[in-house]
């Protein structure tokens, strides 16, 4: 049950650079930063980073799970980008864990769920909250 305080199951939504290539593919931003460490390191980044729009899609994932997997129940949809998620070039890549708390129900049937999306215990989404239509 979605009630206001109710934490919610913490989810890891694991992220590979061959996870950026195809969402580069999909999304069209090729932009160096997603696929190229030298480039990525040569403007002061740590390494490759996730886009920021696939972070937010997992984000999004996360909540439209809640509401039982259908994206139509998911009525309003906010993210702030806090932190880049890096993506190492290795066989773990990284994790983008997510959790949620149910912060308010309305009286038509919907509740405010407040998410945070973290790596490695940063914040890499902050201020994200969602509305969801409960059944």
């Amino acid at each position: 049950m979605l009630t206001p305080g109710s934490e919610l199951e913490p989810r890891s939504f694991p992220v590979t650079r061959l996870d950026l290539v195809k969402y580069a593919g999909v999304s069209g931003d090729f932009n160096v930063i997603h696929w190229n460490e030298r480039i990525a390191r040569s403007v002061g980044l740590p390494n490759v980073i996730a886009h920021g729009m696939f972070s937010m899609a997992q984000a999004g994932r996360y909540v439209t799970d809640l509401a039982g997997g259908d994206p139509g129940a998911v009525t309003e949809f906010s993210v702030r980008f806090s932190s880049p998620v890096v993506v190492p070039d290795d066989d773990n890549g990284a994790v983008i864990e997510i959790s949620g708390t149910v912060a308010e129900q309305f009286d038509d049937g919907r509740v405010a769920i407040d998410i945070v999306a973290r790596q490695d215990g940063t914040k890499v989404l902050s201020r994200t909250r969602a509305v969801i239509r409960v059944t």
